[in-house]
């Protein structure tokens, strides 16, 4: 078909293409009317009319669930071809029932599990079956959502529970090593050698050997460290290892470092009790430990109560509660860097390990970073590829909704992590680091432990705001203990690994394929290791 307008524009002609000519031909500026213009129009306007009509009707009658008709099929076409979106095809009144809150008849069936489909082909097979209504579709699959909810909530509570219970008590494998080292040392000589040897003893406060403190009660964690530490030093003749551990622990990490010398480095084992100025009169800490346990114990309760008095609290909310009851958050190791420039005054700079942690390489460079005169050299955590791990900045440790914290802190600022640590004693003397420390901590407690999150990186965010260098992150890799998306390709490029999480690589619960790189400093053919059953997996 061809349209031609004549030049004069007072005629337009249709040409169908099959040799037929004036189709349809209209005089343009004359006022007469061509008859047959006036059928076909009224021809065309009829058709439209009656469309319209049956459109609306259809619609009506069937409403918008169906789509059956030509009335549907127009509606549904229409807007595309006019450019339109489509309005939702979900009714309205399943987002009302979905809406509605507490829903009698929905949380009547979950009260028996047996009325309510259990799986989504039992939910498919129930509705084919009874040819339910659209509100009775909608209220059963609102109880099936409901009770699958309740559920996987229930299983993660009880999944973090475990976790906790399992990161809390000591394993037996670990009780017997700690109960034969200690007939060890009551029984066999070798056991209870002076460590170090008293020619070596001069060089533990010689600045001139690379210093490094480890703070520990679990014997085979330290050994770990030790043994990652000086099998990766260059030069282990340089190393100097100072092992801080408690009371009850002395003799056990005696007996082990007696029994397995790391020569050419020098190991020394001293328990907390060895330090005279270590005692309650003088150190604010271990009074304020005191009221801290007397504090949880009194607003918080045992692992039973956090996990059965919630049961509107998200599970990561209860994960954070039960976490707080781990023991070491009340233990005087926890806190024992603080008072490092006491416990070693004749010591400028030395780097301070955690016990959960593997180094994979030569740790003698960070003595030649120049710190530009700040105290703590750390990796800092807001930065990095892992969002999952490298995100935390003060607000992720400190409550800002307390006026005390907003006042004073940055809720953006980022923070940085200890596991880690390279501390300038030197400069460390000549601020008053640990005093702030004491003072926040008391003002924790008079707020009812409302300051902060558990633990003692808060405090230190505070004590060293203003003191901390950050270094490369190289040389520390933090997250290996409580997610398992770092893979082993990964965390064998990083200096220091770090397994900080529930999930430590000497518990069952670690994840298996980062765990080989911590048993790998694990002689599991050891006498004692051995007859204790500490197996590589």
């Amino acid at each position: 078909m061809q349209l031609h307008i004549s030049p004069s524009l007072r005629h337009v002609t249709v040409f169908t293409g099959k040799g037929v000519r004036d189709f349809m031909k209209v005089k343009v500026g004359s006022r007469r009317v061509s008859y047959r213009m006036v059928f076909y129009s009224l021809l065309l306007l009829t058709f439209l009319l009656r469309f319209i009509f049956v459109l609306t009707a259809m619609d009506t009658i069937e409403g918008e669930t169906k789509c059956s008709t030509i009335g549907c099929v127009g509606k549904r076409l229409g807007p595309r071809f006019f450019g339109r979106r489509m309005d939702s095809a979900v009714p309205e009144e399943v987002y009302r029932i979905l809406e509605e809150n507490d829903n009698q008849e929905s949380i009547q069936g979950l009260g028996k599990d047996q009325l309510v489909p259990q799986t989504l082909e039992d939910f498919v097979a129930e509705m084919r079956t009874s040819k339910s209504d659209l509100k009775t579709f909608s209220m059963r699959l609102k109880a099936m959502v409901t009770l699958l909810e309740q559920r996987t909530r229930s299983a993660k509570i009880q999944e973090y529970l475990y976790r906790h219970v399992a990161s809390s008590s000591i394993p037996k494998p670990l009780h017997c090593l700690s109960l034969k080292l200690a007939n060890e040392h009551t029984s066999n000589a070798g056991a209870r050698l002076q460590l170090p040897a008293a020619e070596f003893v001069p060089n533990l406060v010689d600045n001139s050997f690379f210093h490094f403190v480890l703070a520990s009660d679990n014997v085979l964690a330290a050994s770990v460290v030790a043994a990652s530490l000086v099998r990766n030093a260059l030069r282990p003749e340089k190393v100097v290892l100072h092992m801080i551990t408690d009371r009850k622990t002395y003799s056990t990490m005696h007996a082990w470092f007696s029994l397995h010398p790391l020569d050419p480095a020098i190991i020394e084992v001293k328990g907390m009790h060895h330090f005279d100025w270590f005692t309650k009169g003088k150190v604010p800490v271990l009074e304020a430990m005191e009221k801290d346990q007397r504090v949880r114990s009194q607003f918080r309760g045992g692992s039973s109560a956090i996990v059965n008095a919630n049961s509107t609290e998200k599970p990561y909310v209860i994960a954070s509660k039960l976490q707080a009851l781990s023991p070491k958050y009340n233990s005087a190791m926890n806190h024992i860097r603080i008072y490092l420039p006491e416990l070693f005054p004749s010591l400028n700079k030395i780097v301070f390990l955690d016990d959960d942690i593997v180094i994979q390489t030569d740790l003698s460079p960070l003595w030649d970073i120049n710190m530009e005169g700040k105290v703590n050299g750390a990796v800092e955590t807001c930065r990095g590829d892992d969002k999952f791990v490298m995100s935390k900045r003060f607000k992720s440790y400190l409550n800002f909704s307390h006026p005390i914290i907003k006042q004073n802190f940055d809720p953006n600022e980022c923070a940085w992590a200890y596991g880690m640590n390279i501390f300038d004693l030197e400069a460390w003397r000549k601020t008053n680091i640990s005093e702030t420390y004491h003072y926040w901590l008391q003002q924790n407690l008079k707020s009812d432990l409302s300051l902060w999150q558990l633990g003692t990186l808060p405090p230190g965010l505070i004590a060293f705001h203003g003191h901390v260098y950050t270094i490369d992150p190289f040389w520390h890799m933090l997250g290996l203990g409580y997610q398992e998306n770092t893979t082993t390709a990964e965390a064998e490029k990083a200096g220091v690994i770090h397994f900080n999480g529930r999930a430590k690589p000497w518990l069952d619960i670690a994840f298996p394929q980062l765990r080989v790189l911590w048993a790998k400093y694990v002689d599991f053919s050891d006498k004692v290791i051995k007859s204790c059953h500490i197996r590589a997996s």
